[in-house]
């Protein structure tokens, strides 16, 4: 089962989250993303164990708690990859997301230079600026 970590303090590390979920029983990953540029902590982060029984036990035991003077957000990790969904598409409503500039999607057209996509295309385009 995998588990979703949020509001790391940006300073946390894999051995501690390892650490502080190994009183749970034995993860079999255990992953905080970083930033790319920067190498610190995004402030969120996974941990996996074998044992579903386990890992409720920890989220049970560490939603809530404070790391870092941080209150952690300890859930099951959806599968739709991650706390944040994208835009909202045509049937759940919403912007569509991070169309920019080039998104395409069905309100682009013509708008903007070049035939571009205007603002709340269909996401998943690269911006280009």
């Amino acid at each position: 089962m995998k588990i979703y970590v949020g509001n790391l303090p940006f300073t946390a590390r894999e051995e501690e989250l390892r650490e502080m979920f190994s009183a749970y029983g034995t993860p079999s990953a255990v992953t905080v993303v970083v930033d790319r540029m920067s190498g610190r902590s995004r402030g969120f982060g996974f941990v996996e164990f074998e044992d579903a029984e386990q890992a409720k036990a920890a989220i049970a035991a560490l939603n809530g708690r404070e790391l870092g003077g941080r209150t952690l957000t300890v859930n099951e990790a959806r599968s739709d990859g991650g706390p944040r969904g994208g835009g909202g598409g045509a049937p759940r409503g919403g912007r569509g997301g991070r169309g920019g500039w080039d998104g395409g999607g069905d309100r682009g057209g013509d708008r903007g230079p070049g035939g571009r996509g205007g603002f709340g295309g269909g996401g998943g385009g690269r911006r280009g600026y």
